[in-house]
C-alpha cells in the first residue's frame, strides 16, 4: 500500500471508530475526520480541498434538506398526533389490532417521510395510550421500530442510505416502488406474523379504560388546520413530482427543493423562517458531508479501487453469490453500526465496479435490503432503534439490548431470507441488468 492509502485507511478507521463509541456525537467526529482527512491529503498530495468538495453528493443533501423541511411544517400541525390517536380508537384497545395498526402507519409514513422522524412523532402517543390501555408497550414499540426500517425500504426518500443509493446508481422514485416496495410488503407481513408468535402471551391481555381511549378527541391534535391543509398540498404535489421526476429528467433532490421553497411561501413568507430551519436535523446534513469527504480521501488515494478490483473477480464469476454476499455482510454490518456510514463506504466501491464493466443493477439492490433489514438486528443497527429504547425507558419494561435481539434477529432472518429468494429472482428473471 501507498503511504496516501495507509494514512487514508487509519483516518477513516479512526473516524468509524469513534463514531461508534459514541462519547463524541457521530457528526463533530465526522467532521474533524473530514477536515483531517483534507489536511493530509494536502501534506502527502493526494487530496484537495477542491476533491473533497466535488465528493459531497449535494442531490442527496438537498433530498433531505427538502424533505426535512416539509415534516417540520406538518409535524407542527399535530397531523401525526392526530392520526396515532385516530389509529388507537379504530382498534379499541385490542392489543394485536393496535400493534398492526401502529407498525402499519409507521411502515406506510416512512415511506414518505424520513423514518427517524416518524418514529420521533409515533413513539410518545403509542406510550401514552399503552400506558392509558394497561397494556405492554414493548410488543407496539418493537415493530414500530422495525416497521420503520423495512418501510424506509420501499421507496426513494424513506432512508437516508435509499437517498445516497438512488443518487448513485441514478434510479428513480418509480425504479424503488417496482423493485423495493414488493419485497417490503412481504417483508412487512412476516414481521407481523413473527411477533404475533412471540408476543402471544402480551397481545392478549385484555385492554383497561377502552371508555378513556375512545372519548380522546383526535381532532384536539391539529393545533393549525390552515398550514396543515397547505401542507398536505405542498406534500401531495411532491409525491407526484417524484413519480413523475424520471419523464421531467428533475433530480429528486430539486423537487423536495421546491416543496420546501414553497411550503415557507405558503406558511412564513413574510416571517424569519429560522423557527422552521431550527427543527431540521442540520447536524445530520453535517454528518452526510463529512462522511462524503472522508470517503473521498479513501477514494483519490486508491483504497476503495484496490478493494473494488478483489471483489471484482468473484463479480464476474458469479454475480448472483456476490449480491447475496453483500446483502448479508452488509445487514450484519448494519446491526453492528450505523447504517449510513456503511453506505457511503460501500458506493464508491460498486461504481468501480461499473467502471469495470461488470453489471451491478444486482448488486445496488443487494445493497438496499442489506442495509434497511439489517438495522433490526440490533438496537444500535439504526438511529430509529436507539431511539425507541431510550423512549422505552419511560414504560414499566425498558427495552434492554438483550431483549432487542431476541425479536430482532428472528424478524432481520426472516426479512434477508425474503431478500434473498427475491435477488435471485432478480437474477433469473431478468427483471434487473446482469
Amino acid at each position: 500500500m501507498t503511504t496516501a492509502a495507509i494514512i487514508s485507511t487509519i483516518i477513516f478507521g479512526g473516524t468509524f471508530a469513534l463514531i461508534l463509541t459514541e462519547k463524541v456525537h457521530r457528526s463533530v467526529v465526522a467532521m474533524a475526520g473530514a477536515v483531517l482527512m483534507v489536511l493530509a491529503g494536502i501534506t502527502f498530495d493526494f487530496y484537495y480541498p477542491e476533491d473533497a468538495l466535488n465528493a459531497v453528493d449535494f442531490n442527496t443533501l438537498g433530498l433531505l434538506f427538502g424533505m426535512m423541511i416539509l415534516v417540520v411544517v406538518l409535524e407542527r400541525t399535530g397531523v401525526f398526533q392526530y392520526l396515532g390517536i385516530l389509529t388507537a380508537k379504530k382498534t379499541k384497545g385490542n392489543p394485536w389490532l393496535l400493534m398492526l395498526a401502529l407498525g402499519t402507519l409507521t411502515a406506510v409514513l416512512s415511506m414518505i417521510l424520513d423514518n427517524v422522524t416518524t418514529i420521533i412523532l409515533i413513539v410518545p402517543i403509542t406510550i401514552i395510550i399503552a400506558r392509558m390501555l394497561k397494556i405492554s408497550a414493548t410488543p407496539l414499540l418493537l415493530v414500530e421500530a422495525m416497521l420503520s426500517n423495512v418501510g424506509g425500504t420501499a421507496t426513494l426518500v424513506g432512508d437516508p442510505p435509499n437517498i445516497m443509493i438512488g443518487s448513485a446508481a441514478d434510479f428513480t422514485f418509480n425504479a424503488f416502488l417496482a423493485h423495493s416496495l414488493p419485497t417490503v410488503l412481504v417483508v412487512g407481513v412476516v414481521t407481523f406474523i413473527i411477533f404475533r408468535f412471540l408476543f402471544k402471551k402480551e397481545l392478549s391481555k385484555a385492554p383497561e379504560n377502552i371508555e378513556e381511549l375512545m372519548q380522546m378527541n383526535e381532532k384536539d391534535a391539529i393545533t393549525d388546520l390552515p398550514t396543515l391543509k397547505k401542507g398536505l398540498a405542498v406534500l401531495a404535489g411532491v409525491v407526484v413530482l417524484f413519480f413523475l421526476h424520471g419523464v421531467l429528467q428533475l433530480e429528486a433532490s430539486l423537487i423536495a427543493l421546491i416543496g420546501a421553497a414553497a411550503i415557507l411561501l405558503l406558511v412564513t413568507a413574510t416571517k424569519d423562517p429560522q423557527p422552521i430551519i431550527e427543527k431540521t436535523e442540520l447536524s445530520v446534513l453535517l454528518f452526510f458531508a463529512s462522511l462524503f469527504i472522508t470517503v473521498g480521501g479513501l477514494e483519490h488515494a486508491g483504497v476503495l479501487e484496490s478493494l473494488a478490483q478483489i471483489i471484482t473477480s468473484s463479480a464476474e464469476s458469479n454475480l448472483l453469490l456476490t449480491a447475496i454476499i453483500i446483502l448479508w455482510v452488509a445487514a450484519i454490518a448494519s446491526a453492528i453500526v450505523d447504517n449510513i456510514p456503511l453506505t457511503v463506504a460501500m458506493i464508491p466501491i460498486i461504481l468501480y465496479l461499473q467502471q469495470s464493466g461488470v453489471p451491478v443493477d444486482l448488486l445496488w439492490w443487494a445493497l438496499v435490503f442489506g442495509v434497511g433489514f439489517g438495522g433490526n438486528g440490533s438496537p444500535i443497527g439504526s438511529t430509529a432503534g436507539i431511539i425507541v429504547v431510550s423512549k422505552s425507558e419511560q414504560t414499566d419494561e425498558p427495552i434492554s439490548f438483550k431483549r432487542w435481539l431476541k425479536y430482532g434477529i428472528p424478524a432481520t432472518t426472516a426479512g434477508l431470507a425474503i431478500a434473498s429468494v427475491v435477488l435471485v429472482i432478480f437474477y433469473y428473471s431478468g427483471f434487473v441488468t446482469v
